[in-house]
């Protein structure tokens, strides 16, 4: 006598659960640290299914694949030490990247290279001239590419509401405080631990030999995380700087835009800059006497419009899921987070040169300044080439 075969209401959907075909398949790159944070937020939706993580620590990847089959209650999901071959499998919708910030540029253009949508951990640029190649890649390849600055909206809402109910009238300016600065990593080399891919951790940037400093993922800038070294981040400036200058700029209501001026200011020993904008609206770095995210109004009630917010449920990640479905531009769209970036490694070029510079933000390159233009992209090593 033949059994009935009974499908479990979970395979159906019919638990609260997302359907297995309904939902968004997905791949984590990086899950050290913020990467495991990030995996851990999207694991934990009901409309995502995991299939691949990849990092070039093994015991890190492993971990992951075990998290993640833990998860699933199976052994589906694959780990991998080359994010490109995973990459090339058509059966993956999206993909999050925490890597080391000289590898987001190249994760995300083979992200949309391939077809998927992905999530990039700020800040999202390394160099001033990858901001537009991933901006085109994400248009060219109609691909939803999300920034991953949580703060910009959950940590800065008070100053932007005060900015866009016109409380703070017509806002002229507002301050940031972030650092410090990268630096040369002189570190000696160190054996490299078994199950690293050194030379994969290094990808693009200059061979160097391995120490554990140097390839940290620590949060600290203090000489002790890759976050604190020229040839993979941009110090405190871009690390922290991608959330405060997020917030800023929102408050500004510039995010669409790009700053045209970068003006240095060295006053009794005290370095400070300011970016201007096309519409005059001024953004300072580290002004003297004020404090981070210190708006400068003119006190009088102005115009009042709605602040924009995430989509869908879930903060910053339900966000990003949500627009892969809809195929809407996410809250941290790429272009806003790429001119977020900008300002970044505006401020950081100005202190470098101690001197003001001119951006020409259809060009993308300094004006009438050669020596400016050579900070505006490093070498790769090959074949990390874009």
């Amino acid at each position: 006598m033949a059994l009935p075969y009974l499908i479990p209401a979970s395979a159906m959907g019919n638990d609260g659960n997302t359907a297995p075909s309904n939902r968004i398949v997905m791949a984590g790159m990086g899950l050290g640290n913020m990467g495991g944070g990030d995996l851990g937020s999207f694991l934990g939706r009901n409309d995502v299914q995991y299939v691949a993580v990849c990092d070039v620590k093994r015991d890190v990847r492993d971990g992951a694949m075990n998290r993640v089959n833990e998860k699933y209650q199976n052994k589906d999901c694959k780990a991998y030490n080359d994010f490109r071959e995973v990459m090339v499998r058509d059966d993956i919708d999206a993909v999050h990247c925490a890597t080391p910030d000289h590898w987001h540029a190249l994760v995300v253009i083979e992200a949309c290279r391939n077809g998927k949508d992905i999530y990039c951990q700020k800040p999202e640029t390394k160099t001033l001239r990858e901001g537009k190649l991933m901006i085109n890649a994400a248009r060219r390849y109609s691909r939803v590419v999300s920034g991953g600055s949580q703060r910009v909206l959950e940590d800065y809402r008070g100053t932007v509401d005060a900015c866009w109910n016109g409380s703070k009238g017509i806002v002229k300016s507002i301050n940031v405080n972030v650092g410090p600065l990268p630096t040369d990593c002189n570190k000696k080399g160190e054996p490299v631990p078994d199950g690293f891919d050194w030379d994969m951790w290094l990808g693009p940037a200059p061979w160097a030999p391995y120490h554990p400093h140097r390839c940290s993922g620590s949060y600290n800038i203090d000489g002790t995380s890759w976050r604190s070294f020229k040839d993979y981040s941009g110090g405190g400036m871009t690390d922290w700087g991608a959330h405060h200058f997020g917030g800023a700029t929102f408050a500004l209501d510039v995010r669409e835009l790009e700053p045209e001026e970068v003006i240095f200011h060295n006053e009794d020993g005290k370095k400070f800059a300011t970016c201007r904008y096309p519409n005059g609206k001024l953004l300072h770095h580290n002004y003297p006497g004020r404090g981070n995210l210190d708006v400068e109004g003119t006190n009088e009630k102005g115009a009042s419009k709605p602040v924009p917010g995430y989509a869908g449920s879930g903060g910053i990640y339900g966000d990003f899921i949500d627009c892969v479905k809809t195929r809407k531009r996410p809250f941290r769209d790429i272009e806003y987070a790429v001119h977020t970036a900008t300002v970044c490694h505006l401020f950081l070029i100005a202190y470098e040169l101690e001197r003001s510079l001119k951006w020409d933000t259809v060009k993308q390159q300094f004006i009438d300044d050669d020596e400016a233009n050579r900070l505006v992209d490093v070498a790769r090593r090959e074949p990390w080439v874009i």
